[in-house]
């Protein structure tokens, strides 16, 4: 039994092949998936990641799940790369083991999460400068589903 959030963070972890930021760069590269869980208080302070997704915390498992009537289209098998990222890679690591409780085996996170990427000298933009794509738009269009 957990007793308490750092033993569940440690459980999370351990099931993870956590990637740090420039692993991270080129999972994109070939093809992965990173999904920005933080707030959208936290993204217009800190800004974003180009090419991440916008997936609140709140929504992610129904956005992602294959069999899920709310999944995002690009969500369309379990075998989906997918990197999860927070603010600092504690949140992200809990959201990716619940990925991986629903099947999406390669679901992984972002060790030190946005300010790791950032610190990395890698590249940020302001949040809400991302105007295209599967962004936070479409995603904040759906919130309140589930």
């Amino acid at each position: 039994m957990v007793t308490g959030i750092a033993e569940m963070l440690a459980g999370a972890r351990a099931r993870l092949r956590r990637v740090d930021p420039y692993e991270t760069s080129q999972a994109l590269a070939r093809g992965a998936v990173l999904v920005d869980i933080r707030p959208a208080a936290q993204r217009a302070e800190f800004g974003e990641i180009p090419g991440a997704i916008i997936i609140e915390r709140n929504v992610l498992e129904w956005r992602l799940d294959p069999q899920s009537d709310a999944r995002l289209p690009f969500a369309d098998s379990y075998d989906l790369e997918v990197i999860v990222t927070c603010q600092e890679g504690y949140t992200s690591s809990l959201a990716a083991a619940a990925l991986q409780d629903l099947g999406l085996h390669r679901a992984t996170d972002l060790a030190g999460g946005f300010a790791a990427w950032r610190d990395a000298g890698l590249p940020v933009v302001s949040s809400g400068a991302l105007g295209a794509g599967l962004s936070g738009q479409q995603e904040r269009e759906t919130e309140g589903e589930h």
